[in-house]
């Protein structure tokens, strides 16, 4: 326990001291914020700085920070030390410098920036890229809140007619349109407060308990006492596995949405930068609460838990199964909530975001409704596509899953890279985002490689291989950027 609380005040002074650091690099000021000065009453709206704070930590986080962490854990203590290091100086740093390009750009999507900052090029791949991310995240969160909720009840003649969850599904989507047609602050605005609430309040509760049960897990100096329970590489799958609570290329998607929202550019810190540090809070919970659950001593939590060993590699059971345990009847609800909710929540903003980096490329209004559907029903029949095929191939959820999760973090690649680009040209302290940016480059190339491209059949690459892999993309990263630099970053005026 002395890992996690250390690693949890870690991140709250990473908050007060190098989030002022990066916000001092970027300089907010007073200039009109685009919520302002574009103001539409249905995406541009001015909203306050709690309700953004809680909708931008439940658009960044829905089940990831859960899920991922838990999955993570089974690496043991390293998790720690990638929450913690990877959520202070590349997640946050990610979230807060996307959220105020895109206010500096007049509220511009992810696409947007980084052709800005990229080139052309790179943002018509960008468009494409993190359009088909937005539709996987929404077809993913359809599927496991309709399967969950299918479980507890669904009307037996829509079963016999069409077969098991359809009904949930269908209801879902519904909701997803209503959702991401109407205005930010009808729907959004109004419940998402209400699921952030709920997801921070379950942390806090599981928080209470490690520290008073205080069980014996793992500490980072002593590490696990066995085998892991998982044959995957720590480098790079670590690194991939847990995004949310670390670093998400997801979140550079859905900071424009409150970008649009912010009043002025000083309440960036606390909204982005300080939403993804509490996203890291709630990971580090899970993840030591999936620690006691994987390698409590001197018997594993699951052994103690009816149930428990045949969820070993299911999250969301190991979520229901946990909060009944330690929260009782009270904690089943917000379990509910987590895994059913929160999935569905990130799902909507997804689409949302689609909807407006599509209506941004067409550069075609979004203030009316019949221009919205435009833009929303064939979305919504390609999101539609990919579930059919997901239900019907029995391993499409994890192929979906698993490509999700190198895509998400590529992304973040992108970001990271336009960001630095911007900093040359201010002639400001682009260390902050060029690190990170080689360290994500290396591991989603490494990944793609290593566990994608040349596994199974192909070519199963060694561990050496692997690290010989990485040091090759370190190195042309580097000679990618270091050749840019002297020859045209500095030489770019502002």
């Amino acid at each position: 326990m002395i890992s996690f609380v250390v690693s949890l005040v870690a991140l709250v002074f990473g908050y007060f001291l190098y989030g002022r650091f990066v916000e001092r690099v970027f300089g907010p000021d007073d200039r009109p914020t685009p919520a302002v000065a574009k103001a539409d009453g249905v995406d541009f709206i001015v909203l306050p700085s709690w309700k953004i704070f809680m909708i931008q930590f439940l658009n960044i986080a829905g089940t990831g920070p859960i899920f991922g962490a838990i999955m993570g854990a089974q690496f043991g203590p390293a998790a720690y030390l990638w929450i913690v290091f990877g959520c202070i100086f590349a997640g946050a740093t990610h979230d807060y410098l996307s959220g105020m390009l895109s206010i500096r750009h007049g509220g511009a999507n992810l696409p947007e920036i980084v052709g800005h900052y990229l080139g052309n090029a790179t943002k018509q791949v960008m468009l494409v890229f993190s359009v088909f991310l937005l539709i996987m995240v929404g077809a993913v969160f359809v599927f496991s809140p309709a399967k969950i909720l299918g479980g507890m009840w669904e009307p037996s003649f829509v079963v016999e007619s069409v077969g098991p969850y359809v009904f949930w599904i269908v209801v879902v989507f519904i909701y997803y349109l209503i959702a991401t047609m109407m205005p930010i602050d009808k729907i959004i605005g109004k419940i998402y407060p209400l699921f952030a609430f709920s997801l921070l309040f379950m942390a806090a509760a599981l928080l209470v308990v490690l520290l008073v049960q205080r069980p014996n897990i793992p500490e980072l100096w002593t590490g696990v006492s066995g085998d892991l329970l998982t044959t995957d590489k720590i480098f790079p799958c670590l690194f991939i596995t847990i995004a949310c609570g670390a670093i998400s290329g997801f979140h550079g998607t859905q900071t424009p949405l409150m970008a649009r929202c912010v009043k002025n550019e000083k309440m960036g810190r606390p909204m982005f930068y300080g939403a993804m540090i509490t996203e890291g809070v709630v990971a580090l919970i899970w993840a030591t609460v999936a620690m006691y659950f994987f390698y409590d001593s001197p018997e594993p939590g699951y052994t103690n838990i009816e149930g428990g060993a045949a969820a070993i590699n299911d999250a969301p059971s190991i979520v229901k199964l946990i909060c009944n345990d330690w929260l009782g009847v009270f904690g089943g609800i917000l379990a509910m909530l987590g895994v059913v909710a929160a999935p569905i929540t990130s799902g909507d903003t997804a689409l949302r975001s689609a909807r407006l980096i599509i209506a941004d490329f067409l550069k075609m209004e979004q203030k009316t409704i019949r221009r919205r559907l435009y833009v929303s029903l064939p979305l919504f029949a390609v999101t539609m596509g990919i579930l059919i095929w997901q239900i019907a191939d029995p391993s499409g959820f994890k192929i979906i899953w698993s490509w999700f999760g190198w895509s998400n973090q590529a992304l973040s690649v992108f970001t990271l890279w336009a960001v630095t680009v911007y900093f040359v040209r201010q002639k400001r302290n682009y260390f902050i985002t060029l690190i990170p940016a080689v360290f994500m480059t290396v591991v989603c190339t490494t990944y793609f490689f290593t566990e994608k491209a040349f596994t199974d059949n192909v070519l199963a690459l060694t561990p050496y291989w692997t690290w010989i892999l990485a040091g090759t993309s370190m190195v042309i990263a580097l000679i990618w950027f270091t050749t840019w630099y002297f020859l045209k970053g500095r030489k770019e005026n502002k």
